[in-house]
């Protein structure tokens, strides 16, 4: 693959000791703005001009737009430049991942990448612009990197030396401050037939709340909560989690519970965490897998390999729309390829290697991370054999009522099984509640068995 040289030799470390500092000057967190975007990602356009200069994003819904509503297409007019398929990837070979180009060779009769005009439309509120130039100076990786401290609401490490650092991006990135979302998640056979799983899930994000303070963030050392609600189908309905997650997880490792409708029980769920399969998943994807990594970096080593020019999933509004209908989407062995949106995006591409002593059915992870939202785009992971085990897309658009750029679907391809875990789901569902007023209240063991109770 093609690399960049905007990057300096401290850009190409990689994280295998513990790691105390990772602050950057003055001087150079003055580029965020100028030299870089106010989230740290190349301001400019690339050489040819195929990725333009970024220019603040999304900053107004489209007209007629109204909150409650799916989201528009912005950019209806656009038409597919070319097409890639398996007989000509070799064309594209130096913009594709290694698990692109295995779906192409599983499916080389069906599967195929629309690629579009490049817009860089990521954006967020302008008080996260200014905690993020606040971050960049002050932010510090601490407890052997399974923590960070002296950041709130914004990008902790706009100008990142570290793959560690890049995640910690990825996993404390704006989405909001109290969200409600309606979403399904569908495993097809390899016939193609699915049993469609709804959920209910509430977060509220205490990083990212305007009013936070770093030192009630130090006090509490919370992250986020979550809560989620299986609704349908019947035989599920009910069975409920609740998710604590900690700024530094050596100090107190996330905390979560389960509500078991049969035994009409809450219990603590400290495996909840790591390679455990995902909830109601099939087995096709790790707990760490949901929103493409999340939870504690403390079993891999992380390495900054640099940064790419990638084709990845962006501005899937086409995908989002509730014109579709689930039917129209999931097919045998992946999504409806007509309705996928990619275009050419500079990424940060991180490699995650299992640490000795340490138990994961994934031995490596590769990650490629958008830079101008730093949220996971594609990611590629590797079974202990080091084959290609499975390969993760996360769809996304900007929800530009907030605004945040955020995935609106997550695909988690097993390539053994030849089959798939499609997640967030929402054309013929309600959309997402940007908001929502979230309180404490509403997380917590007792609230828990509230919301499981059939």
């Amino acid at each position: 693959m093609k690399k960049l040289t905007i990057l300096s030799a401290a850009v190409m470390l990689s994280l295998t000791a513990p790691v105390a500092m990772a602050k950057v000057s003055e001087a150079e967190a003055a580029k965020l703005g100028t030299e870089l975007t106010p989230l740290g990602a190349v301001m400019a356009a690339n050489a040819d001009g195929s990725i333009p200069a970024w220019d603040k994003g999304i900053t107004s819904a489209p007209a007629g737009y109204e909150k409650g509503m799916h989201h528009p297409d912005p950019f209806p007019n656009d038409k597919v430049l070319f097409t890639i398929t398996n007989a000509n990837k070799a064309q594209y070979a130096e913009f594709l991942t290694p698990g692109q180009v295995k779906l192409f060779e599983l499916y080389p009769d069906t599967y195929k990448m629309n690629v579009y005009e490049t817009r860089r439309t990521a954006s967020v509120p302008q008080y996260v612009y200014e905690a993020t130039k606040a971050n960049a100076v002050n932010a510090e990786l601490v407890s052997n990197g399974n923590g960070v401290s002296g950041a709130s609401i914004g990008v902790p490490f706009p100008i990142p030396s570290t793959g560690l650092e890049v995640i910690w991006n990825h996993i404390l990135r704006y989405r909001g401050v109290d969200v409600e979302t309606y979403r399904s998640q569908a495993s097809p056979t390899k016939s193609g037939s699915y049993t469609l799983i709804e959920t209910a899930e509430e977060i509220r994000f205490e990083y990212s709340r305007p009013e936070i303070t770093l030192d009630k963030l130090a006090e509490t050392n919370t992250l986020f909560f979550f809560k989620q609600v299986v609704r349908q189908p019947a035989r599920l309905a009910g069975t409920a989690l609740l998710v604590k997650e900690t700024m530094d997880q050596e100090a107190l490792p996330r905390q979560a519970w389960t509500y078991n409708t049969g035994q009409r029980r809450v219990r603590k769920a400290p495996n909840v965490a790591f390679d455990t399969p995902g909830t109601v998943s099939d087995g096709l994807r790790t707990t760490d897998d949901f929103d493409m990594f999340n939870g504690s970096p403390v079993r891999y080593n992380w390495e900054l390999v640099g940064k790419k020019e990638v084709y990845i999933p962006y501005n899937d509004y086409k995908l989002h729309s509730d014109a579709l209908e689930y039917d129209q989407i999931l097919k045998p062995g992946h999504i409806n390829p007509e309705y996928a949106r990619w275009e050419k995006h500079r990424v940060w591409e991180v490699k995650a290697t299992l640490k000795d002593g340490m138990r994961h059915i994934y031995k490596t992870r590769v990650f490629y991370i958008d830079e101008d939202s730093w949220q996971v785009s594609l990611t590629d992971m590797y079974d202990n054999r080091d084959e290609l085990y499975r390969v993760g897309t996360a769809h996304s658009i900007n929800y530009y009522e907030v605004p945040t750029h955020w995935s609106t679907l997550e695909i988690f391809h097993d390539l053994q099984s030849r089959r798939y875990l499609a997640m967030g789901l929402d054309n013929e569902g309600r959309m997402y509640n940007f908001d929502a007023k979230l309180s404490e209240a509403n997380f917590t063991p007792d609230a828990l068995r509230r919301a499981g109770i059939r």
